[in-house]
């Protein structure tokens, strides 16, 4: 299982990933800090010209709309927030791979150290 993991750590361009990674947290933090626009999401519906709505039901369907349209504001502002998080996830995973990459590389280095003391001990002995 170890295998698998271990090709798709090699096929993925971490030099991109680390070199995009703030540009893309830069991003959401914009899109976190710019106002949601006042779209409305206005149907298509066509009202036959005899029946012309009455002014309660005019201030009924402006109720329905404007809750629509606060509704719809709060969700785009928990999506931004959560692009928003995840692009600062994505950021810290992106420097721990780094951390750990050189870890590994260190660890490889060290053990190979390791191997060649130890042969030449034993060449010796």
């Amino acid at each position: 299982m170890a295998i698998p993991w271990l090709m798709a750590l090699k096929v993925i361009p971490w030099g991109d990933v680390i070199e995009h990674a703030p540009s893309v947290l830069k991003a959401a933090r914009k899109l976190m800090d710019r106002q949601p626009p006042g779209q409305t999401g206005t149907s298509a519906t066509t009202t036959p010209v005899s029946a012309v709505p009455t002014l309660g039901e005019l201030k009924n369907a402006l109720i329905a709309a404007q809750g629509q349209i606060e509704r719809q504001a709060q969700t785009q502002r928990e999506l931004t927030e959560t692009l928003a998080e995840l692009a600062e996830q994505n950021a810290r995973l992106v420097s721990a791979v780094e951390m750990l990459r050189l870890r590994t590389r260190v660890l490889v280095w060290g053990g190979a150290a390791l191997l060649v003391w130890l042969a030449v001990l034993t060449w010796w002995a």
